[in-house]
């Protein structure tokens, strides 16, 4: 299990005492988060209510988990294709992205809001809504990738969010466009900033 990856949990797993805010709903899924994994090999997982701001913290353990879907699971279904788009943005620029990110063969999917509704239909979309987008690659992005990438969002009809997962971390593709001398990494332990997202060894690391 990967960050970003939606679980399902076996009803119950909230008993016996566990605290969960008010706004909670116990049934939706819990996506996997960035952070060590805590002792019995718990986790690290987080809720998200109907608001942006109804996000919360916790932990599960593995045999609690009943079903995954990986957000390239949700790139292949193309749910998107089933739902109307209407007034939601995101959906419609992903209707016209995705074809592309397929044709070039990277390993994609929607996260954030839209890969959640794609997953479980849950009502958490809103005009203004952004689209996430994560990629998958181990290798470093090449010319005609990053061409790609940033036609995207220069013609995408809402805010394109690309998240760049190396195998060692994630990283914002706006981030490392910027041409800083290092980008944010962001992995298991916290994030560091780092020259090549593409090497496991960071410059605090070498500091």
């Amino acid at each position: 299990m990967q960050a970003h990856d939606l679980l399902w949990l076996h009803p119950g797993t909230w008993a016996d005492g566990v605290p969960l805010p008010d706004w909670a709903e116990p049934d939706w899924p819990v996506v996997v988060r960035r952070a060590p994994r805590a002792g019995r090999g718990l986790i690290p997982v987080g809720l998200r209510g109907r608001h942006r701001n109804q996000r919360h913290a916790a932990w599960v353990a593995p045999a609690q988990v009943i079903h995954c879907r990986t957000p390239e699971a949700l790139a292949n279904e193309r749910g998107w294709t089933r739902r109307p788009g209407g007034s939601f943005a995101c959906l419609d620029s992903l209707a016209r992205i995705a074809p592309l990110l397929e044709q070039a063969g990277l390993a994609w999917g929607p996260a954030g809001a839209v890969g959640f509704v794609l997953a479980c239909g849950a009502t958490v979309l809103h005009p203004a809504s952004d689209l996430d987008l994560l990629l998958r690659t181990e290798r470093p992005l090449d010319g005609n990738e990053i061409a790609l990438l940033k036609s995207l969002k220069a013609h995408a009809s809402c805010r394109l969010d690309i998240q760049v997962d190396t195998g060692h971390g994630g990283f914002a593709f706006d981030e490392w466009l910027s041409g800083r001398r290092t980008v944010l990494l962001k992995t298991p332990h916290g994030p560091r900033l780092v020259s090549n997202p593409w090497q496991a060894q960071t410059d605090e690391d070498r500091s």
